[in-house]
């Protein structure tokens, strides 16, 4: 969990993330978004590779990159974990303000 909070850290990989959410890229079209150097890109998809959160396919000379989205999942998981603890202070905080609300004080 820790290298995937660490690669989606970095901006441009967020961004790749989304790019290949849905579908398939190659790595050209990747790059074309961005203006930074191919060979940039490239090392910030094998960062998400070494994370697991992408997948490459070769087809040809070409390689294809798509999100894998178990380990979206899995990250969404641990990430609502945090969302839900709120939650449950935001209604203990509610419950104990209605109850001192209550008794008049």
């Amino acid at each position: 969990m820790e290298d995937a909070l660490r690669a989606i850290a970095e901006p441009r990989r967020l961004e790749i993330l989304r790019l290949i959410a849905t579908r398939e890229m190659p790595s050209g079209e990747i790059a074309s978004h961005f203006t930074v150097s191919r060979p940039a890109i490239s090392q910030h998809l094998q960062v998400l590779k070494a994370a697991g959160l992408v997948s490459e396919r070769r087809q040809g000379t070409r390689r294809l990159y798509r999100a894998r989205p178990e380990a979206l999942a899995e990250l969404r998981a641990f990430l609502d974990k945090f969302w839900e603890s709120s939650l449950d202070r935001l209604k203990q905080a509610a419950e104990a303000q209605e109850r001192r609300a209550s008794r008049g004080g």
